[in-house]
Parts: structure tokens; C-alpha cells; sequence
């Protein structure tokens, strides 16, 4: 099992998180409770915190199982009983804040993580590298990474701290793979950039407060990944790939987005934060996903289309905002139709 990338911090009771943050906990009877970590709503458990902040997840913090959850006082009511409540103005910002109690390591990525003990030598002795995998001239794997049999990593390129690359990869020139584990048969072209901070702030009237990362990105076997592209990684959850997919190259894929089987994504597209898209789904060129959208298998969106709401399974979309294929084209060819009827004399 992987033993993560950033410490954890605590645990806490749900007294010392109410005063060292500063928000108000409603039942003074659950100062005692302690909190193990933070967890999104859907996954966590009686010793986790979660937040909720967006009333699309009405369903999932009806279900949680967490043991407290920040709120905004609109929201106190449809909290479960079971769950410890903590009221804040901004629950997401006040969230940023529990998070960096809990992984204050978070704030900064973390690259090789160690200095080399040989000027000589940019592999990390704690590195696990396969005899067969080679190492291009000045590349640096860093502590505790693992460098499967048959994978190149070629000249330039950073593989970090307790990143896993697969069996007979390529990572590229100038490439960096860092909090990632990558399956094998991976291609990775020169400048891409797997794993760096998700743009996670907590926005408000006094300013942008950052929102640690701490998840990661996972890349399933025979994915391949076109130049310059960026995978940012999870905020709690994960980043995730799935086997297959084919990423052209200057993509942008944001924290927590999660990708299936099979998928193809032209160049300059943008999937934005919490999106997902099912199986076999296609993105044409300079298409766009909203964040927190789903877009089901086997859809296809039209180049330069740009998807707001929940696509259906083997919808074709175009337009922007994106539409059924159909509909767009027919209010194209009217316009079209428009313009040539006011150019008449």
C-alpha cells in the first residue's frame, strides 16, 4: 500500500479544532470527539471532518457518515443527527483553514524531497529503480520513488517523492511526475506536468486563501499524454486516468477530475475541477467540461464546445454552451441564412 505523500497532523478534538480555527461548534456536549482527518462527505467516516458548501451534494451529506461537518447556518438543518455540527460564514474557506491544521506539509508540492548524498548522482539511494529502466542524463528521481523494469525517464526529467512510474514507460524530456502513481505502458511526452497543485482557493471579500492539495494523481495502464499538457492533483480525493485514454497535447485537467476508459482529449482542452466523464467519451479541440460536471460514456463534444450541465451517455454535443449536435448546427445554418439575406441589395 502507498504510504502517501504529505503528513498528517492530530488527532484533534472537535474542542482544540474549534479554537485553533476559530468557528463555533454547535453541541458543546461533542468538544470531546476527536478527528483522525479530513475527508470529502461521500467517503468519510465518524472520525473524519468534512464540509459542505454546494447544495448539488444535498444527497451526500444526507448520507455521510463523518463524524463533524462544517456548515453554513442555512444549512444546519439538514444535517444528520449523528453528525457533530460546526457552523462557519464560509464553510469552504474555514475548511482551507482545518486542512492546514491537519497537513500543514501540503502548502508547498514536494519535488525530489532530499538532498543527494553524491554530487555525482541524481537518483535518490531510497529510490527503487529497476536494473532494466534507464536513466537519461540529467534526470533526478527523487526519495523514495519507484522506477519499474523496461521505463525510460528520459533527459531533464524529475520524477518526485514517492512517485510510482510503471513497467516500460516513457516519461519525456523536461517531463515532471510528481504525488502520481502510473501505471505501466505509460507514455509521457516532454513538458508535461502531473501533479502539481489543483488552483484550489477559498474566494471571499477579504481575499484568496489557499486550500492544501493533499490527494494525488492516478494513471491507469496505456495512457498516453501529449506535450505540455498538466494534471493537476486531487485536493482530498485523487486525480484519476483510466486505462487507455489518450491526452493530446496543451490539456489542462484539474484537481479531483475523474476520467474513465478509453477517452480521447484533443489538444487545448480544459476539464475543470470535480468533473467526470465516463468511458470512451471524445473531446474535440479547444472543448471545454465545467467543473463538477458529468459527461457520460460514449458522449462526443464538438471542438471549441464548451459543456455546462450533466451530459447524457453517447450525447453529441456542440456550441457554447454546448447543446445536442443537431439543435447546434440547426441554429448555425440559420444564422448563416440570416447573414446572407442582410447582405442583399
Amino acid at each position: 500500500m502507498h504510504p502517501g505523500f504529505f503528513q498528517r497532523a492530530g488527532p484533534f478534538t472537535l474542542g482544540d479544532i474549534s479554537e485553533r480555527v476559530g468557528i463555533r461548534l454547535l453541541c458543546a456536549s461533542d468538544r470531546s470527539r476527536v478527528i483522525d482527518g479530513v475527508k470529502p462527505l461521500a467517503t468519510a467516516s465518524g472520525g473524519d471532518i468534512a464540509f459542505f458548501d454546494n447544495r448539488r451534494y444535498a444527497s451526500q451529506l444526507k448520507n455521510t457518515f463523518a463524524g463533524a461537518c462544517i456548515v453554513a447556518s442555512r444549512d444546519v438543518g439538514i444535517v444528520p443527527p449523528r453528525v457533530a455540527i460546526l457552523e462557519a460564514e464560509q464553510p469552504y474557506e474555514t475548511f482551507a483553514k482545518v486542512m492546514r491544521l491537519f497537513y500543514g506539509d501540503a502548502m508547498r508540492s514536494k519535488a525530489a524531497m532530499a538532498t543527494l548524498p553524491d554530487a555525482n548522482s541524481l537518483i535518490h539511494p531510497s529510490a527503487q529503480v529497476a536494473a532494466s529502466a534507464d536513466i537519461e542524463m540529467g534526470a533526478i528521481v527523487g526519495c523514495e520513488a519507484s522506477i519499474g523494469s523496461g521505463t525510460i525517464v528520459a533527459a531533464g526529467a524529475v520524477v518526485g517523492y514517492r512517485s510510482v512510474i510503471g513497467e516500460n514507460c516513457y516519461v519525456g524530456a523536461g517531463a515532471s511526475v510528481t504525488h502520481a502513481i502510473v501505471g505501466n505502458d505509460v507514455i509521457i511526452h516532454a513538458g508535461v506536468r502531473i501533479g502539481q497543485d489543483g488552483f484550489g482557493f477559498a474566494m471571499t471579500k477579504h481575499g484568496h486563501s489557499k486550500v492544501p492539495q493533499i490527494g494525488c494523481v492516478i494513471i491507469s495502464n496505456d495512457v498516453e499524454i501529449g506535450a505540455n499538457s498538466t494534471i493537476d492533483r486531487g485536493t482530498l480525493g485523487d486525480t484519476q486516468i483510466g486505462e487507455g485514454t489518450k491526452i493530446d497535447n496543451l490539456v489542462q485537467i484539474g484537481h479531483n477530475v475523474v476520467i474513465g476508459r478509453h477517452c480521447v482529449i484533443v489538444a487545448q482542452s480544459g476539464i475543470a475541477g470535480s468533473a467526470e466523464l465516463g468511458d470512451f467519451v471524445v473531446m474535440g479541440a479547444q472543448s471545454g467540461v465545467l467543473g463538477h460536471v458529468k459527461v457520460g460514456s460514449g458522449a462526443q463534444i464538438a471542438g471549441m464546445a464548451h459543456v455546462k450541465n450533466d451530459v447524457a451517455p453517447g450525447a453529441r454535443m456542440g456550441g457554447t454552451p454546448a447543446k445536442p449536435f443537431d439543435e447546434w448546427a440547426r441554429e448555425v445554418a440559420s444564422l448563416r441564412s440570416l447573414g446572407k439575406k442582410s447582405r442583399k441589395p
